[in-house]
């Protein structure tokens, strides 16, 4: 019988092998050491080969690809629902090719070796930053032992480490600087690999039109940049979705119940969209207060926030010291801890949609793109281009996105928007 389906899980040195037929029974089920995966796979007609998206899968869908075979890559979290019982390799190979044949199953794209390599370079600038971190804060708790403390950024830290290398007189004691020095070499070996990633990635940004197109956007750096292939997405609400952005949802009954965003998909681009739309939204101009405004029996001095008098009245007016008029009844005060809290409540509402913001307008100027090539491409065939290929721009898309970044105007996602990927 010929082999259609397989379900191939991944390890790091035994593979767990099981295929089905067209008719969906059982024909092979079978372990294989790393290197017997490929000369298995090499003698066997072309059929659709299943796997979960963990690590070093890329890889082996690369490979798989390059013998005919048809290769697709799904969540770890969207087979485990097809386990029948316990916890196996063999059971883990039956659930996925049971869940590769899945219709509504979602599966993920095959990296190319250049989109990893993108991405380990991404990977590396944040893992040294993360370890300088980590020695400017034990230099900094070490010399506070000594009564040594500067200030923050990198004056207060350029200061540490001159007063640690200082020789002579005003030098430290032998013993500290023995065991401090070997912080500082380190330190300053990172500063320097940092800055050598740093122009890597920026040689990559150059290098994409698409990427320079995304930096337009405020909150979006160099950093930043960097993003999938838009065409998985349909839309910049299932970007959003995909990134973590949308309320958990559990619902039931017909009521629908939200909490906080779901913090689902790749974590560091998340973290890079939020901290683009905090800076975006600190950025932001604060409007200026208006004169208030005062009841017309009051006269010229209250509209101009004066105190007319104490205990006046008029009507169901009072007058006010700061507010001019204001009606009698109404709470016009808070205390600071509810000030406070209605701070909690708000500023990460503003920062998630500010970032869902950001979200849909990087698919919009990813449709740019993919339009100008379609102008192109029409171009060179002689044929007219699209009118909408006209009408699109990246500067009045640019100049949008800044007016909304900058006039607060906030739109929510969906509430019933849930996709994963």
């Amino acid at each position: 019988m010929q082999i259609t389906m397989i379900g191939l899980d991944l390890a790091k040195s035994v593979f767990q092998v099981h295929g089905v037929d067209a008719s969906g029974k059982v024909v092979v089920v079978k372990a294989l050491r790393r290197g017997q995966v490929l000369t298995f796979f090499a003698k066997l007609p072309r059929c659709l080969i299943g796997m979960e998206a963990c690590s070093t899968a890329h890889h082996w869908a690369r490979e798989l690809a390059k013998l005919g075979h048809e290769v697709q890559l799904m969540p770890p979290a969207s087979v485990k629902p097809y386990v029948r019982r316990g916890k196996n390799d063999a059971a883990d190979a039956a659930a996925i090719c049971e869940a590769v044949t899945r219709p509504s199953m979602r599966f993920v794209p095959v990296k190319s070796i250049e989109q990893q390599a993108t991405l380990m370079a991404h990977r590396s600038h944040d893992l040294l930053i993360r370890q300088r971190t980590q020695l400017i804060n034990a230099l900094r708790g070490h010399l506070a032992e000594l009564g040594l403390v500067a200030a923050q950024g990198r004056e207060g830290i350029a200061t540490l480490i001159a007063r640690v290398t200082t020789t002579g007189a005003d030098a430290m004691p032998p013993a500290v600087r023995a065991a401090l020095l070997p912080l500082v070499g380190q330190l300053e070996s990172l500063q320097q690999q940092i800055g050598a990633l740093d122009k890597a990635i920026h040689a990559q940004h150059r290098a994409s039109e698409a990427s320079r197109r995304l930096e337009t956007i405020p909150g979006i750096g160099v950093i930043g940049a960097t993003i999938t292939d838009p065409a998985a997405f349909k839309s910049g609400r299932d970007l959003a979705a995909w990134i973590g952005l949308v309320p958990r949802q559990n619902s039931s009954g017909g009521k629908e119940r939200l909490g906080g965003i779901s913090k689902q998909g790749d974590r560091y681009l998340r973290k890079l969209l939020v901290a683009g739309a905090a800076a975006v939204l600190r950025a932001r101009p604060r409007p200026s207060r208006q004169a208030p405004l005062a009841h017309p029996a009051a006269g010229p001095a209250a509209s101009q926030g004066r105190h007319p008098g104490a205990g006046q009245q008029d009507g169901t007016y009072r007058m006010g010291r700061w507010r001019g008029a204001r009606p009698i009844g109404r709470r016009y005060s808070r205390s600071a801890k509810q000030r406070a809290r209605r701070r909690e409540l708000e500023e990460p509402a503003a920062v998630n949609t500010a970032v869902s913001r950001v979200a849909r307008v990087m698919m919009e100027l990813m449709r740019v793109v993919r339009a100008d090539d379609r102008k192109t491409r029409g171009d060179a065939c002689g044929h007219a281009p699209r009118p909408s290929d006209r009408d699109l721009s990246a500067d009045n898309i640019r100049a949008s996105s800044h007016q909304r970044c900058t006039t607060g105007r906030i739109h929510d996602l969906h509430p019933n928007t849930s996709l994963k990927r």
